[in-house]
């Protein structure tokens, strides 16, 4: 049976079927956030800057690799940025700091991919207003990113980045449970900075970033190869992240052949997985390893993956996010 993100992407009469339901959502989604905005229900100011890098979306749009380099953009500017996540797919009740020996069942995927790329805090809980708070208190930080939470008006942010999957857009444009948007494409005119996960010669004057491979680690961390060392014979790659193709796609392009192996975004990996070529060489992404850290797998190997911002993307971070960093420290 086909998932309901299948139709969303393609033209069914079970779209059509969903839109009464997806009306109402959207209705609810523009009266929410209004309440918000004159302060009917409360939000919270944080005594920091608060950016969250999110989408209108539901799936992966690449958000939590560009927040990996905008942590390291904005330490190389000289602050000390910390960061929250909802946790998803973890077990966490309440709000919980991210620890070395934390499992991705527990804190979730992404944030524990955060923690050990770059051993900043990075605090998880549903309640976003909590965790920063919790962050704040623990740690010594001047800014907090937040991977995704872009509808969690409760939480006041100084700047809003919105990630678009170049590849896929936004379906078929409706919103949930007929299409696989969170709010109506409208609301992009009030963010700050819109983004472009793809780089391309129609994005060429836009925001935009390419996730570049620049080295493959063995799973246990006890070895680095290039990319290249890779095209001699056929590997399986694994990716469970919201659209698989994008990876498999650059290691074809790199020279390597590959066996697909697609999972569903955020997939919990189980040894059973791999019952058929665990012994086999596997490339898998980062999101991917941190939950397959505790598996046998003989020769598994992680893309690290950095993003390339596009000329435009730089001059913006340049404008929107370096004065709001400068006049805070200046207050």
């Amino acid at each position: 049976m086909k998932s309901l993100d299948h139709y969303w992407y393609t033209s069914s009469i079970i779209t059509w079927l969903l839109l009464p339901l997806s009306w109402l959502y959207c209705l609810i989604a523009v009266i929410r956030r209004k309440l918000y905005r004159s302060n009917f229900l409360q939000s919270y100011s944080s005594p920091v800057p608060v950016i969250v890098i999110g989408n209108i979306v539901v799936g992966g749009s690449g958000k939590t690799p560009l927040l990996l380099s905008l942590c390291e953009y904005i330490q190389t500017k000289g602050f000390k940025p910390g960061v929250v996540s909802r946790g998803y797919g973890g077990s966490v009740n309440g709000v919980k700091q991210v620890q070395d020996a934390d499992l991705a069942d527990v804190v979730g995927d992404e944030p524990l991919m955060i923690f050990q790329r770059t051993k900043l805090p990075v605090v998880v809980g549903a309640d976003r207003v909590a965790a920063v708070d919790y962050l704040l208190k623990n740690n010594e930080c001047d800014i907090v990113l937040s991977d995704d939470g872009m509808q969690h008006y409760r939480m006041q942010r100084e700047l809003e980045i919105a990630v678009i999957d170049a590849d896929r857009g936004f379906g078929n444009g409706f919103c949930l449970p007929a299409g696989p948007l969170r709010e109506r494409v409208s609301r992009l005119q009030q963010v700050d900075i819109i983004v472009y996960n793809g780089i391309s010669s129609d994005l060429s004057d836009k925001c935009s970033y390419s996730l570049q491979i620049v080295r493959l680690t063995k799973l246990n961390g006890e070895e680095s190869r290039t990319l290249e060392s890779f095209t001699q014979k056929p590997v399986h790659a694994v990716a469970g992240i919201g659209n698989p193709e994008r990876f498999f796609r650059q290691l074809r392009q790199n020279g390597i052949e590959i066996i697909e192996h697609a999972f569903p975004d955020h997939h919990s990996y189980r040894q059973d997985d791999f019952s058929e070529w665990s012994e086999a060489c596997i490339i898998m992404t980062e999101k991917d390893a941190v939950k397959c850290s505790q598996l046998t797998l003989t020769d598994a190997w992680v893309a690290k993956a950095e993003a390339e911002f596009s000329g435009a993307l730089e001059s913006s971070l340049s404008v929107s996010l370096l004065p709001l960093l400068s006049s805070h420290t200046n207050q």
